[in-house]
């Protein structure tokens, strides 16, 4: 496997693995966990959100950035991330990582190649959020296993 920095031409296909990775968690948790009148507010359009977040995810003149693993040269994942060296913070965007390549260590790689890129850019910190639920249960245990320190939140939804 190898990561490399993102090109226009990695566009199409993050875009597609992003929303392939996250369908799961909109169709099959959120939706049925908070209903119709709740799903169609908070995340109704998600596909679009996708493709519309994705194409500002690259961006080093306002300090974003993107890596792409790949292994035989198909996509295993990408990871995003920004840096505010004035603060010394480092975020994690997005972490995506293909069905076929899970399990493989290839989230924790992309995540130790954006650490150390955002090390080299002054950060001394990382903020790296996922959900509480069962489909993000892998997302924080790669987290836990990288160090990080979880900090409870909550958010409520209520159809009014």
């Amino acid at each position: 496997m190898r990561i490399r920095a993102f090109t226009p031409h990695d566009l199409a296909p993050l875009t597609a693995l992003t929303i392939a990775t996250f369908r799961p968690f909109y169709e099959e948790s959120f939706r049925p966990s908070v209903g119709e009148t709740v799903f169609a507010v908070q995340h109704g359009n998600w596909r679009e959100d996708y493709r519309e977040q994705v194409a500002e995810l690259h961006a080093p003149e306002r300090h974003m950035y993107v890596a792409i693993a790949e292994d035989e040269d198909a996509l295993a994942g990408y990871v995003a991330w920004s840096v505010d060296s004035p603060r010394k913070k480092g975020d994690v965007t997005i972490l995506a990582v293909s069905a076929r390549h899970r399990r493989h260590r290839v989230g924790t790689a992309l995540c130790e190649h954006a650490f150390g890129q955002m090390r080299a850019l002054g950060a001394d910190v990382v903020e790296i959020g996922t959900g509480g639920d069962a489909f993000h249960a892998p997302a924080r245990a790669l987290y836990e296993a990288l160090g990080c320190t979880p900090f409870p939140l909550a958010v409520y939804f209520r159809r009014l």
